[in-house]
């Protein structure tokens, strides 16, 4: 495989269990899964920190899907205090299992107009996998440190700063997609985040060295997303 650049690489793919291994990777996946359950065990196996050292600091690629995206996450609304950790990176606010419960789950076409940077794309639509979702509720302002006006929100963590001056700066949060047409909930409720109807739910988002998307690319046989992340892990470490 080659990046954008033209440089050729080989992959090594490893499952990363501790700090040392880690340390090993250019970048990094979290998987969907149970974001709460991700969280304990990272902590109870030491890995927190050296997450958050990975992405707020080393500024390694770092993808995060479904529940990886609400870890990336700045500020993560309906959970109790203490109930979650958070590795941060991304200046977002997600709205976890937005979409509802498992029987909830569903599929849908997706316009993904960043595949389009792909040579030889076709673009298809990409079949979007949801199970028991989030979205990305609110943008939140590029910060130094953390997001401290999302402290006084009810039931929502934010992720410490790894130092003072960890934050994205002057990077900003890019929406890469969105799903039309199923905003209505969010959109009655008084907190709305100044999304509308017509805006759609923010399901991908990117910024500098963090990507995230509510749904599953790894569930489908669709390998133009993981292609074309592949090519921007590639140019961060040329």
């Amino acid at each position: 495989m080659r990046s954008d650049s033209g440089a050729s690489a080989d992959i090594d793919i490893l499952e990363v269990r501790t700090a040392e291994e880690l340390h090993g990777c250019d970048a990094l996946i979290i998987p969907g899964g149970e974001s709460t359950t991700v969280s304990l065990v990272a902590e109870r196996s030491n890995l927190l920190e050296p997450l958050r050292h990975f992405v707020k600091i080393l500024r390694k690629p770092t993808w995060g899907t479904c529940a990886g995206l609400i870890l990336l996450a700045e500020s993560t609304n309906r959970i109790k205090k203490g109930g979650q950790e958070l590795i941060g990176g991304l200046d977002v606010r997600v709205n976890r299992n937005y979409f509802g419960r498992q029987t909830e789950s569903f599929e849908a076409d997706l316009n993904l107009p960043f595949l389009t940077e792909e040579p030889c794309s076709d673009h298809e639509p990409f079949r979007g996998i949801f199970i028991r979702a989030p979205v990305v509720e609110k943008i939140l302002p590029p910060a130094h440190g953390e997001q401290k006006e999302e402290v006084v929100r009810n039931e929502t963590v934010i992720a410490p700063a790894k130092d003072p001056t960890h934050g994205q700066g002057s990077w900003p949060v890019e929406v890469m997609a969105t799903l039309p047409g199923r905003t209505r909930r969010l959109v009655e409720k008084p907190d709305a985040a100044g999304l509308d109807q017509e805006t759609g739910d923010i399901i991908a988002v990117r910024q500098r060295n963090v990507f995230g998307t509510s749904f599953h690319p790894e569930l489908t046989s669709d390998a133009r997303i993981h292609i074309w992340w592949l090519r921007k892990v590639f140019d961060a470490c040329s």
